[in-house]
């Protein structure tokens, strides 16, 4: 009777040292939220501070000045949406057909396939500036010789965002059950039937979250566009893809490097716009998904 008294003793504490560092946990997770989340308004908050005097339509009408009372970012911002544009031209298609290949047809036992998913894994975490340099390498100097054009700036970034593209749609792909396919091949459908009218409509909602995530990353990247030769002052929109470019966070770049303090405001109000075209883009995913998982 004592021994099992003791062990009743001995769980019961147990229990509670389990209780304790388990409500320490909670309370250590909850802090460190609680310290990005005030960061991250504190940041907010400054930057809507100091760039409210130019939160005006001649930021978003007026050319970039040596005179930062007229100074704008029209040049910027419609270089950043011929760039984005490009990026999604190129990377839309080709992630969603290289993740349609892997899940749906590759096979995992060839070693040319082991290797592609390696590699892929392996890229989806190489720094921006890699990306950078081999843009400047191959896509600016290299063999294509674009130049420093809106083309080249939109393949850099997509060679940047494609590895994400791919392990999203991959994912979104990989979600939908085994039994549609299996109920679609019994039917008499054959495999591209099956992909493009079963396993596609069902995996939209993850595939389209995760693109335009991956196009809202690339959308914030100043380095690598930096490298290929983006320009920082530029008074004329791109006209087609092998204009000269440039985009909001070199513009904002620029404008952070001059020691006039009007410039600074300048800067702010630039992130500002930059922070509401993001804000777009992901509530454009969270519409679509929950549009398509109502959907199907």
């Amino acid at each position: 009777m004592k021994s099992i008294g003791a062990s009743a003793a001995r769980n019961e504490l147990e229990s509670r040292h389990r209780d304790f560092f388990e409500r320490g946990f909670m309370l250590a997770l909850i802090f460190s939220l609680g310290i990005g989340i005030i960061a991250l308004v504190t940041l907010i908050l400054q930057v809507l501070v100091e760039g409210f005097p130019r939160l005006n339509s001649e930021l978003l009408t007026n050319f970039p000045s040596g005179n930062p009372e007229i100074a704008g970012a029209q040049s910027a911002i419609m270089g950043t949406i011929w760039v984005i544009g490009v990026t999604a031209a190129f990377t839309i298609p080709v992630g969603i057909g290289a993740a349609i290949y892997l899940e749906e047809y590759a096979d995992k036992e060839r070693w040319w396939n082991r290797f592609i998913e390696l590699n892929l894994q392996n890229l989806a975490a190489v720094p921006a500036i890699v990306y950078g340099i081999l843009g400047l390498a191959f896509i600016v100097r290299g063999f294509l010789g674009l130049g420093q054009t809106v083309l080249a700036a939109g393949l850099t970034l997509g060679l940047l965002v494609l590895p994400i593209v791919i392990i999203s749609s991959r994912e979104a792909i990989k979600a939908v059950p085994d039994t549609i396919r299996q109920g679609a091949y019994a039917l008499g459908a054959t495999r591209w039937q099956t992909v493009r009218r079963q396993v596609l409509p069902a995996s939209i909602p993850g595939i389209a979250t995760g693109t335009i995530l991956a196009l809202s990353r690339a959308i914030g990247e100043a380095a690598p566009l930096i490298l290929i030769g983006g320009l920082t002052f530029i008074t004329f929109n791109p006209e087609s893809v092998n204009s000269n470019f440039t985009v909001l966070p070199i513009q904002i770049f620029n404008w952070v490097s001059r020691p006039q303090d009007e410039f600074r405001v300048l800067a702010a109000a630039a992130i500002v716009v930059l922070l509401v075209i993001l804000l777009a883009m992901n509530a454009l995913a969270i519409f679509l998904r929950n549009k398509y998982q109502r959907k199907y």
